[in-house]
């Protein structure tokens, strides 16, 4: 399995336990450290550690890998789980909102969620501009 199959697990994962905003983008050319960015909101600490646990419970048992490391678990406002080839990005919608790693790298093209099987994705108004700049 490759990391683009794994990033999609990861944002099927994070779209099952109602996160929003669930951006994928495919960082490979523009940085040697990872292939995928997967970033999602969740609404409240209890929400982002939920979307945390799924995605590492579901990355485990479909692609049995497990992160290289975890960040953020304490304060919950982002957590982010490395797994290598794909970084997970969990935020609560204000640090989201302030950091806008979605447009950091806005050259990154952007993954369409449907590959991954989310078929009815939520976006906030930024994000939807993000995604579907049309």
């Amino acid at each position: 399995m490759n990391s683009r199959e794994q990033a999609l697990i990861a944002a099927r994962a994070a779209d099952e336990k109602k996160a929003s905003d669930i951006v994928i983008q495919d960082v490979e050319k523009l940085l040697v450290i990872t292939d995928y960015f997967v970033l999602a909101t969740g609404q409240n600490v209890r929400q982002v550690l939920s979307i945390a646990e799924a995605v590492e419970e579901t990355l485990k048992k479909e692609a049995d890998i497990k992160p290289l490391s975890i960040e953020g678990l304490d304060e919950a406002a982002w957590v982010l789980l490395d797994y290598g080839d794909f970084i997970v990005h969990i935020f609560q919608p204000d640090v989201r909102e302030f950091y806008r790693l979605e447009t950091l790298w806005g050259d990154a093209p952007i993954v369409d969620v449907i590959e991954a099987g989310i078929t009815d994705p939520v976006y906030s108004e930024r994000i939807e501009k993000i995604v579907n700049p049309s």
